[in-house]
C-alpha cells in the first residue's frame, strides 16, 4: 500500500492512523506539505496511491472537485478511503463511494486511545453508512449514567478500556474521577451498537439539546439535513427557548 498523508502530523490521526501504522506494516506514505484540495487528484495520480485518510470536511471539499473530474477520480483505482475523527455523513459515504469507486471506511478514535477504538472492515459483512464499525483494539460497550453497562440496542455513553487507552489525565484529578469508571474510560460520546455489533454515534452527550423535556441529538439532525442535495455543510446547535428552555437551530 501506499498513502497520501493529507492530515498534519500533529494530529493523532495523522501521526499514528497514517504514518506509524504504515510504517510498522511495511507500507509507504506520501506527506504532503499541507492539505490542498486543488491538488490532490494530480498528487493521488503522481504517486499512484492505494489509499488515503481524511476527516469529513476533507473528503467533502475533494468532491466538490472529484465530482467535476469523476474519471480522474475513478481512474486513481484507490483500495479504499478512510475516515475519522469526525462523524461522517451518510450522504458523504455514499458519494465518495460513487466518485471514487472504492469502499470507504469510517473508522472511531480519539487521543485517549492512541486513536482507533472501533472500524468498519473491509471484508466481512462490510461497511455500514452512519456507523464506526466494529471494536478493533480496545473493548468497547455501553454505559448508563450510573455506570452500569447496557445490552442490545440500548444508547447510553460509549466507553472503552484496554492496553492502549490512556491510565489518567496528568495532575488533573477531577478529570479523572469524572472520567473513569471501573476501569473504563467514559469517552462522552453517546451511541449504541445495532444486531451485527456495529457502533453508531449518536452524538456528543453535552451538546444534547433538551427541547422541553425531549432530547435531541444535532448529529442526528445534521445527517437529515445532509441528505438534501443543497446543503454541503450543516451545524445544528440549541438556541435558548422561553417556553421550551432550548430550541433547535441550524446554520
Amino acid at each position: 500500500d501506499h498513502c497520501l498523508n493529507i492530515m498534519p502530523l500533529f494530529h493523532i490521526h495523522g501521526l499514528i492512523a497514517v504514518l506509524a501504522t504504515s510504517m510498522a506494516k511495511g507500507a509507504s506514505v506520501c506527506c504532503t506539505g499541507g492539505f490542498n484540495a486543488l491538488k490532490f487528484l494530480d498528487q493521488a495520480r503522481d504517486e499512484n496511491i492505494s489509499w488515503y485518510s481524511g476527516v469529513p470536511t476533507m473528503h467533502q471539499a475533494l468532491l466538490l472537485r472529484a465530482k467535476r473530474q469523476a474519471e480522474a477520480a475513478n481512474a486513481l483505482g484507490l483500495r479504499l478511503i478512510r475516515s475519522s475523527s469526525a462523524s461522517l455523513p451518510p450522504a458523504v459515504f455514499e458519494e465518495l463511494n460513487a466518485v471514487f469507486g472504492c469502499p470507504v471506511i469510517e473508522a472511531y478514535g480519539m487521543t485517549e486511545a492512541a486513536h482507533q477504538m472501533t472500524s468498519n472492515p473491509l471484508g466481512g459483512k462490510g461497511q455500514k453508512a452512519g456507523f464506526v464499525g466494529i471494536a478493533t483494539s480496545p473493548e468497547v460497550c455501553i454505559m448508563d449514567q450510573e455506570g452500569n453497562q447496557l445490552s442490545g440496542e440500548a444508547e447510553g455513553e460509549v466507553c472503552i478500556r484496554g492496553d492502549n487507552v490512556t491510565p489518567g489525565y496528568e495532575n488533573n484529578p477531577a478529570a479523572n474521577e469524572s472520567s473513569f469508571t471501573n476501569g473504563w474510560f467514559r469517552t462522552g460520546d453517546q451511541g449504541y451498537f445495532d444486531g451485527d455489533g456495529y457502533l453508531k454515534i449518536t452524538g456528543r452527550l453535552k451538546e444534547i439539546i433538551n427541547r422541553g423535556g425531549e432530547k435531541v441529538s444535532p448529529l442526528e439532525v445534521d445527517n437529515v439535513l445532509m441528505d438534501h442535495p443543497d446543503i454541503q455543510q450543516v451545524v445544528t446547535f440549541a438556541v435558548a427557548d422561553r417556553m421550551l428552555g432550548e430550541e433547535i437551530g441550524a446554520a
